[in-house]
């Protein structure tokens, strides 16, 4: 397959998965904060709606063999998440539907990345080494 029509494929699966999720869409406990540039920046387009995404994964304790909700401390974690949700902080959130035991929690609209990554820091399952984490910043460049 020419690498051309892959890369179309590809952009038009993001495209839709950014429609399914309404606009909305992670900080590692070793990432490191960046600047976002997306390529349409040198274009002159501003950069109107970043948001600070947290991805899940794995953590060094997690347990082998066991589902994420099969996992010791899940249900605080989203316990903790749960209150963000409340707070007006959290636009979206939820595991992944594969096998990696990971998910996502994609904040509000004029969240900062220092509050993302407070509170992603904070979760109890990444305190206890359940889970691990990245922050990473996206750019809306699509909502319905």
């Amino acid at each position: 397959m020419p690498a051309d029509f892959t890369r179309r494929r590809f952009t038009a699966m993001l495209a839709a998965a950014l429609a399914v999720l309404g606009g909305h869409a992670a900080v590692s406990s070793t990432s490191t904060p960046s600047s976002p540039t997306p390529s349409n920046a040198k274009q002159g387009h501003p950069m109107k709606d970043i948001r600070y995404v947290v991805f899940h994964r794995q953590g060094p304790n997690w347990l082998p063999g066991k589902t994420l909700f099969d996992q010791p401390g899940v249900e605080e974690h989203v316990a903790h998440y749960r209150k963000v949700l409340e707070a007006g902080q959290l636009a979206l959130g939820g595991p992944h539907l594969d096998a990696t035991g990971g998910g996502m929690m994609i904040p509000a609209a004029g969240v900062s990345e220092e509050d993302v990554r407070g509170f992603a820091a904070a979760d109890p399952a990444v305190v206890s080494g359940v889970l691990d984490y990245e922050v990473r910043p996206w750019l809306i460049g699509m909502s319905g």
